[in-house]
């Protein structure tokens, strides 16, 4: 093949619009871990393959289709995923502007692919100024496009997991399945192709140095999750509930990578549930251990996953921080989401990582549908009791690929007016409402309970004993503003 650049993949991203002044400062910068695992796939195919980051280098919808201009490829693909699944929806709004200032340039055929569009592929399609849909998980897809585009001899109408029209005739098939083996068949990140130097971690992450958030990574160590949460999308791009492991061995040469080449320290496990299977993870740590690189990394765990005589070893791998989705303190509300556990477990839970020197990250929902106002606080008054070390507070949001979405189409539900709409922190944020509350209802007690947990006198002293007054300082900053709210008439 020639030396021309094929594929163009790029990142969406407007920090602004998602996470209103929260993102200049606040939010991470997360690296898109797997638009660049596709680049080293297709790049290793001989496809020559770029990356524009536009949510990391702050780029315009403009200033991405000139750059793409100056590469002039067969191929400009927009992939949205994010830094947790509602990052996908969230950004469909800056994507859906690059993919239209891409097709007004005309330089390159146009594709949207990521976890938004998987789940709604047809509307996608219809509604963005775009040439095709990718539906799945993606990288078939676009290999197989790409020799489509480069007269190659596999046709559009053979393309799997492609949507297209042909005047005003939609086309598709349906998606490749699942890449089964991902040590055989996925490469390491094209981290070469990434601006390293633009990333940071959470705020929170690096609670222990807050002036030291970069360099930071983001890898996933397996894909999927077996489990199947009402609020979750995380598996729209493979079609069900399922998971799939990159082998111990080859996570660590990742990391090992990272560490050698962009001296990494802070590093996130992207994985929904890392803390799950425990020759995986807990094979990472074992190698993790004789490196002995002192890193400081936070992934995901369930209360019911946990076992605390891994705890110790997990601490000293590196794992500094574990975050739980404890959703809910009313049983009633919890276990219609399918999170059954008792509040007791998460008592024991929660406590047994903190001995063990692990910081935890707490996450929230308020606004399920049996949500009432007694409920909700419920679970600020067991958020405060628990005291983690930091705690996202959401309001539930009928995520494109959930089933809590299909049950709010089926019910006429309000939605959000906009994509942007679906984050959590937005102007435009417009969570659902609930058998017995309207949505203003739950944002307003979702603002509320951020500002009284965040401005408690006992967790403010807690912070201060454990990080130091500068983080103290930090949080009192942050908290110091309120968020604007369309929906509560701001």
């Amino acid at each position: 093949m020639s030396e021309r650049t094929h594929l163009v993949l790029i990142n969406p991203g407007n920090r602004r619009q998602v996470f209103q002044n929260l993102g200049d400062d606040v939010a991470g910068i997360e690296p898109p871990f797997l638009v660049a695992v596709m680049a080293s796939y297709l790049r290793d195919k001989g496809y020559g393959v770029a990356i524009i980051d536009a949510n990391a280098d702050n780029l315009a919808p403009d200033e991405v289709a000139a750059r793409v201009r100056q590469l002039d490829p067969l191929l400009a693909a927009v992939i949205v995923y994010g830094s947790q699944p509602s990052a996908s929806t969230q950004n469909m709004t800056n994507a859906g502007l690059i993919c239209a200032a891409l097709s007004q340039l005309g330089v390159a055929k146009v594709a949207i692919g990521g976890l938004h569009p998987s789940a709604l592929p047809r509307r996608t399609l219809l509604e963005e100024q775009v040439d095709f849909v990718i539906q799945g998980e993606g990288i078939e897809t676009i290999k197989e496009l790409l020799a489509a585009l480069d007269g190659g001899p596999v046709q559009l109408s053979e393309v799997r997991g492609l949507w297209y029209r042909d005047r005003e005739e939609v086309h598709s098939l349906p998606p490749a399945p699942p890449v089964p083996d991902l040590d055989r068949m996925l490469p390491q990140a094209a981290w070469d192709l990434l601006p390293m130097e633009r990333y940071r971690a959470h705020n929170w992450h690096c609670f222990d140095d807050i002036e030291h958030r970069s360099p930071y990574a983001a890898i996933y160590t397996s894909l999927g999750c077996p489990f199947n949460c009402v609020f979750c999308c995380i598996n729209a791009p493979f079609g069900k509930p399922g998971i799939r492991y990159r082998s111990p061995e080859k996570v660590v040469a990742e990391i090992d990578l990272l560490v050698r080449d962009y001296g990494i320290r802070n590093l996130k496990i992207v994985d929904e549930l890392f803390v799950l299977h425990e020759p995986h993870y807990m094979g990472i740590v074992d190698l993790l251990i004789k490196r002995d690189y002192r890193l400081n990394i936070w992934a995901y765990a369930r209360v019911d996953t946990v076992k605390p005589e891994n705890l110790a070893r997990m601490k000293e791998a590196g794992i500094n921080w574990l975050a739980l989705g404890i959703e809910s303190a009313n049983p009633a509300v919890r276990d219609q989401a399918v999170k059954q556990m008792r509040v007791q477990d998460v008592r024991q839970v929660v406590r047994s990582i903190q001995d063990a020197g692990i910081r935890v990250i707490a996450n929230y929902i308020f606004g399920l549908p049996e949500e009432t106002a007694e409920t909700m606080q419920e679970t600020l008054d067991m958020a405060r009791e628990l005291e983690c070390e930091f705690a996202n507070f959401y309001s539930a949001m009928a995520y494109p690929g959930s089933k809590l979405y299909d049950i709010a189409v089926e019910s006429g539900w309000g939605l959000p007016a906009s994509w942007h709409g679906y984050s959590q922190h937005s102007y435009e944020a417009t969570p659902l409402p609930t058998k017995y509350l309207r949505a203003a209802e739950v944002l307003a007690f979702r603002d509320h309970a951020f500002h009284a947990y965040f401005s408690g006198a006992e967790y403010l002293q807690m912070l201060e004993e454990k990080f130091g007054k500068e983080v103290r300082e930090h949080i009192e900053r942050i908290t110091a503003t309120r968020l604007k709210r369309k929906l509560l008439g701001d």
